[in-house]
């Protein structure tokens, strides 16, 4: 069946395994997609949405350098919203609702649709090495591929246990079998790891809700949209709804707490900090009366409903008595319950930072496998493992987003040198740089590096250059371009802003916190130039954010311009730090087993301090 050697197999079809599969194959290598069923390929096995604090800069990002992410949410939505719009800009964050079945066809779709891409459905439980180097795969009926490189994608399908109540069975996700035998092999050849947990809430008849007593979650009235190609913008959006939970919810989902396997120790992994589940909240946050609970619709024309904020690993009938109590869930009917379920990671701190692993060469790991979670997180590293397996094979230079150029970066860079013991999630507070890991400038910072790569288009790159030049030129304008002081005061007494009494540039006045772009519109100078130059509202917001932040935005560019530096500073590979006895002792230990490319990446790792970065610069000679 398989005569060819391929140049990249993707174990898994997932986030994470689907954006390897396409950069991959985009790129020009020759790829294989195996997965246990072809079906679910883009499957969203949790919420029916993308986006959000953080992740939405994610998504952006992957779209920049030519991925799909972007594309198949803005195709699949069904509602839009930009988060944190009340703060600054480095926080707006996109989040759209999807249609879960329409996601799935989408991603599905979009990989039938490359040339250089193979599927095949089934179960890979073992893998081809020699010597220290993987060629290929071995699936359960026992076929072997060959390949020059592997990427592992698989997710919670590793040893997947679910739980519901005292009730356990194997499974990587609802109704689908775990996969077996990868783990105890990587541990064999030497890798260490772990078991994480995750959890997901009750999926309910949405025609057994009392809509009329939540309260309704619009989306934005001007929706945007996640890709920076030409992909529809929603005129029509399906609301959410919230409600909340009630001290007599919680007294009911304390009945079974005796039955949970949280808390009678059957669950001994960590669970995602950020994303808890309702037994969780109520037991950690005793003082609080209620929670929030988002109703979210799962799809355009499907009566099934996610209910967000219920994560929940408690027995069926307390589940199903307990939401019977919240507000507009009384005569509520169950499509599943919810359940939690353990799986196998691989700590981070394995990998190099294109996610090759240290162990076994042209073998990669992506997503939940390295201890993430979240499908944005997991598709950006499938995207990266993707890109860096092609070049591998085809000895090119490896393809590595700094910390001051992605959230990408921040991501990967946080997993090889910190590691994760819990499921890890990107936020804003992450991103030292993150005034300028906008999501409004993800295409100015990534697209170029894409299209040198040989993945983002010309039609991509064209697009980009042709707002970076409005945008410049708009800019320049407000910074050559008088005011008169009769033509602004009236919208300064308007905003309550100081009166001028003299003529001025206009990016003076405008850089005012109180001035938006709306109220320079108002200006005839600012309208015609807008006008004649066919300015659209990208180009508008970003010319805003640049006379408001540039202040804020040069001076981060210099702090990591200063870090740049230490990032050209290399450490010689397999470094022995056991010899620098003035490296305090657990630098010595987590610096051997990470070993840091940079002086840079040393600095972050967790437990070196200051003194020992300056004996290391000592050392290697500054």
């Amino acid at each position: 069946m398989f005569q060819e050697m391929y140049d990249v197999i993707v174990v898994g079809g997932g986030h994470a395994g689907a954006e390897a599969a396409a950069a991959a194959a985009n790129l020009g290598s020759k790829t294989l997609l195996v997965t246990m069923n072809l079906q679910t390929i883009g499957q969203m096995s949790c919420n029916p949405a993308m986006g959000g604090i953080a992740k939405g800069q994610i998504v952006r990002e992957i779209d920049a350098l030519g991925g799909y992410s972007g594309i198949v949410s803005d195709k699949s939505a069904i509602q839009f919203k930009m988060l944190n719009k009340s703060k600054g800009p480095a926080m707006w964050s996109p989040r759209a609702q999807n249609d879960r079945m329409r996601f799935a066809e989408e991603w599905r779709l979009a990989l039938e649709g490359i040339p250089n891409l193979d599927f095949y459905q089934e179960m890979v439980s073992g893998l081809v090495i020699e010597g220290e180097r993987i060629v290929g795969v071995r699936t359960s009926l026992g076929v072997e591929i060959k390949s020059k490189s592997v990427v592992l994608t698989n997710g919670t399908f590793l040893n997947g246990l679910i739980h519901i109540g005292e009730k356990q069975f194997g499974g990587g996700r609802a109704g689908e079998r775990a996969a077996t035998g990868i783990t105890e092999e990587l541990m064999e050849l030497g890798f260490e790891s772990g078991r994480m947990k995750t959890g997901t809430p009750p999926r309910v008849d949405g025609r057994s809700l009392d809509y009329s007593v939540m309260i309704p979650q619009p989306g934005d009235k001007r929706p945007e949209k996640f890709s920076y190609l030409n992909t529809p913008v929603l005129d029509i959006q399906r609301d959410c709804y919230m409600t909340h939970t009630s001290l007599e919810v919680h007294s009911l989902l304390r009945e079974g707490f005796d039955r949970s396997p949280m808390f009678n120790g059957r669950i001994k992994s960590l669970g995602p900090r950020y994303c808890p589940s309702i037994e969780d909240k109520i037991n950690r946050f005793a003082d609080k009366d209620s929670h929030q609970i988002f109703v979210e619709p799962e799809g355009w024309d499907t009566v099934e409903v996610y209910v967000n904020g219920f994560s929940t690993s408690l027995p069926e009938d307390i589940q199903f008595k307990a939401l019977r109590s919240v507000k507009g869930f009384e005569n509520v009917k169950f499509f599943r319950p919810g359940y939690a379920i353990e799986y196998d990671y691989f700590p981070p701190t394995q990998l190099k930072h294109t996610l090759e692993t240290k162990l076994v060469e042209n073998l990669y790991f992506a997503g939940q496998i390295n201890g993430t979670t979240g499908y944005e997180e997991a598709a950006s590293q499938g995207m990266m493992a993707g890109i860096n397996a092609h070049l591998k094979v085809n000895e090119k230079d490896p393809f590595v987003l700094q910390r001051d150029e992605a959230y990408i970066g921040v991501l990967i860079d946080d997993l090889i040198t910190k590691g994760t013991e819990e499921p890890y999630r990107m936020f804003t507070s992450r991103a030292e740089y993150r005034t300028l890991l906008r999501q409004d400038n993800a295409d100015l910072r990534l697209t170029p590096r894409s299209f040198e790569l040989g993945l983002a288009g010309e039609n991509r790159l064209k697009r980009m250059e042709e707002k970076q030049s409005k945008s410049g030129l708009f800019l320049q304008f407000f910074k050559e371009t008088s005011f008169l002081p009769e033509e602004i005061n009236p919208i300064l007494e308007n905003v309550n802003s100081s009166l001028v009494k003299q003529p001025d540039k206009m990016f003076k006045v405008f850089s005012r916190p109180q001035v938006t772009m709306a109220h320079m519109l108002q200006l005839d100078k600012v309208s015609s130039f807008v006008q004649s130059n066919e300015l659209d509202k990208e180009v508008l917001e970003q010319t805003e954010i640049q006379v408001k932040y540039s202040g804020y935005i040069e001076k981060e560019k210099a702090n990591a311009d200063k870090l740049q530096r230490l990032e050209n500073v290399r450490i010689p590979s397999n470094f022995d730090y056991s010899q620098l006895k003035s490296l305090s002792f657990e630098a010595r230990e987590k610096l051997n087993a990470i070993q840091p490319v940079t002086i840079a990446q040393a600095s972050r790792v967790s437990g070196v301090n200051p003194s020992d970065i300056s004996v290391l610069l000592v050392h290697l000679g500054r």
